[in-house]
């Protein structure tokens, strides 16, 4: 690190005012952001410094994901040579190794686009508007690859990679100013404009590029199109996320590790998290009581079943507790997680056009986020004014 320290320091007069590389001041101050801890210091009054900045922040949410990357790497290749053994094409499933190292050559690809991508934005508008460039694209940019599918064509990746920086966060004033959480309006961009590579029943595809012959479909597609889940398809594989599905959206164990390690940190709120989790079993419950007429019907799949499926756990733990675009109030919290749950149970079941409604759910209550606080706040003028009459 004493290395990197010394060559950091060495080419920082080249970026400095009046340096060959001025303008890209911002670009070289990113790089010695990620490596060197700041050197700013007050050098007046008293002050609190915290432990955590926003730097800080955005690592612990990037670590708290590890265990659905990590996941996602290895179900990707799990769910490509069982595609593969079903259809004949192979006599028995390979290696753990075997599995990991495809699913690398898949997943990575993701990444890798979305960074690129992102971080081109990210530092035309820095140079252009003349900020430091902000550490929360790490966490966007990782959120985006982790809620597509892996056989997602990468332009398509880079194209929706573009739209929700620039829609979701540059143009409402950057890091900490955006209503919607860029990383769902990157996947409403997918979602709305290639609807065939990201969803219907037969888009989660563990594809062979030279063969193309392998599809699966989700249990949500399944699900939706009302035939009977499949034995592989359990309430236990899908807690442990051996199913199709978007990259880091299949395992909630996974997203449980990462709840534990959001709340221990302080970075998440826990009155988010089940708020949204009584609010999508409470609806997923009273939507079953009135469907006993066909068990393959989605209402009738039962509650625990719906909390397992598709991306309710994933957007619980990392999309709704986005600190920027949810309530920010306690009581707003309970009343924003618990809408959360509800619409995502109402879009997944009542409305058949959009089987999966968690992405739909949470950036509806994004926008009423700031009405939600408003009225909290409101609230609790007029009971401290009533409280003072008396």
């Amino acid at each position: 690190m004493k290395f990197v320290e010394d060559q950091i320091h060495k080419v920082r007069p080249l970026f400095e005012k009046g340096g060959k590389f001025e303008k890209l001041y911002y670009l070289f101050e990113a790089g010695e952001s990620f490596h060197l801890v700041t050197d700013k210091r007050t050098d007046r009054g008293a002050h609190v410094r915290d432990n955590i900045d926003l730097k800080r922040m955005m690592i612990t949410v990037v670590l708290a994901m590890v265990p659905c990357i990590l996941f996602g790497i290895y179900n990707t290749g799990f769910q490509h040579y069982t595609a593969l053994l079903n259809d004949g094409q192979i006599d028995a499933l390979p290696g753990m190794v075997d599995m990991i190292v495809y699913g690398a050559i898949m997943v990575v690809p993701v990444i890798l686009t979305v960074y690129i991508t992102g971080g081109i934005v990210e530092g035309i508008f820095a140079i252009i508007r003349k900020h430091e460039i902000n550490e929360g694209f790490l966490v966007t940019g990782i959120l985006i690859a982790m809620v597509v599918p892996a056989s997602i064509p990468l332009w398509q990746v880079s194209l929706a990679t573009i739209f929700g920086v620039f829609i979701g966060k540059e143009c409402f004033g950057g890091t900490g100013m955006n209503i919607l959480n860029p990383a769902l309006t990157a996947r409403a961009f997918l979602f709305f404009n290639f609807p065939s590579q990201i969803s219907g029943d037969k888009v989660w595809v563990s594809f062979d590029k030279a063969q193309e012959v392998v599809a699966t479909a989700t249990p949500m597609g399944v699900a939706a199109s009302g035939e009977a889940l499949p034995e592989a398809y359990s309430t236990m594989n899908m807690f442990l996320g051996l199913i199709p599905g978007s990259i880091g959206e299949t395992s909630v164990i996974a997203c449980l590790i990462g709840a534990i390690i959001l709340l221990i940190a302080g970075v998440a709120s826990w009155r988010t998290m089940i708020g949204m989790l009584v609010g999508g079993f409470l609806f997923a419950w009273l939507i079953s009581l009135g469907n006993n007429t066909n068990p393959n019907d989605l209402a009738a799949l039962g509650a625990v079943k719906h909390l397992c499926m598709g991306g309710f756990a994933f957007g619980l733990v990392f999309m709704a507790t986005d600190p920027v675009s949810s309530a920010n109030t306690n009581v707003g919290k309970w009343i924003y997680g618990f809408g959360a749950g509800a619409m995502s149970m109402l879009f997944r079941i009542v409305n058949p056009a959009y089987p999966e409604g968690v992405m739909l759910a949470i950036l509806l209550m994004n926008v009423f986020a700031p009405l939600i606080d408003h009225y909290v706040v409101k609230a609790s003028i007029k009971r401290r004014l009533n409280r003072a009459r008396v």
